[in-house]
């Protein structure tokens, strides 16, 4: 199968997500819009296109499919790039901690946008500060505290005790946490050492290695998800 990403161009935002699993598996795929440019999603986006009409990128064409939302990507890319467990039971349980994860990333983003998405973050930065201290003191420990519980139930290496997307995920959403706290990121390691060994380990995969160093990886930026401004991060 070659499978057909669609995503904005200059971010990795929520399609990283998805990349992440298409370049650890080595499978054959093209980023539309790297190709086309962003234009090329409108008619998705619009419904001019046949096929259900997603609401927002990433969405992936694979065949006749257009499947769209990260979670709902990755439960129908892990049976066949084999980044899931073959039980039914641990699939849900990929899920599940996948839309975890998806809560999660949707909290990291409207910290810098608290108010609205259509507005600069210069337009509400009291708000988007008020906003920082309470995701850095309350909601990352709940969050990766969790996390690192439920990799320490899956015997401490993998969340599912099998190498799946959601070891993928959570690399990604640990290294833009990184990015955008430096400082509370630092206090929060050594609260989670099975994380910050997970996060090493991905890193380490030699697709992943391998991608991570090439022009394919777009760096992290203050137009993404991540998005490091200093006066929001405190130890």
């Amino acid at each position: 199968m070659h499978y057909q990403l669609y995503y904005w161009t200059g971010i990795q935002g929520r399609g990283e997500f998805v990349r992440l699993a298409l370049e650890d598996a080595g499978a054959d795929y093209t980023e539309v819009a790297r190709v086309e440019g962003d234009a090329v999603m409108y008619a998705f986006l619009e419904g001019s296109k046949e096929g259900p009409r997603p609401f927002a990128p990433p969405f992936l064409k694979a065949g006749r499919l257009v499947i769209a939302q990260v979670a709902n990507i990755l439960h129908y890319l892990g049976p066949r790039l084999a980044l899931v467990p073959e039980t039914e039971s641990r699939r849900l349980q990929a899920l599940q901690l996948q839309l975890t994860i998806t809560d999660l990333v949707a909290e990291v983003h409207d910290t810098h946008h608290p108010i609205a998405s259509s507005r600069y973050y210069e337009d509400q930065r009291p708000e988007a500060a008020r906003r920082a201290e309470d995701l850095r003191s309350n909601r990352l420990p709940k969050f990766l505290g969790y996390f690192e519980d439920v990799l320490e139930q899956g015997g401490g290496r993998h969340l599912l005790r099998q190498h799946s997307y959601v070891d993928l995920s959570l690399f990604q959403v640990l290294s833009g946490l990184d990015y955008m706290f430096p400082k509370r990121m630092s206090t929060l390691a050594p609260t989670l050492p099975l994380l910050q060994g997970l996060k090493g380990r991905v890193a380490q995969r030699p697709n992943i290695a391998t991608y991570l160093a090439s022009e394919r990886r777009v760096a992290f930026n203050t137009n993404g998800i991540f998005r490091h401004y200093p006066e929001l991060d405190a130890a």
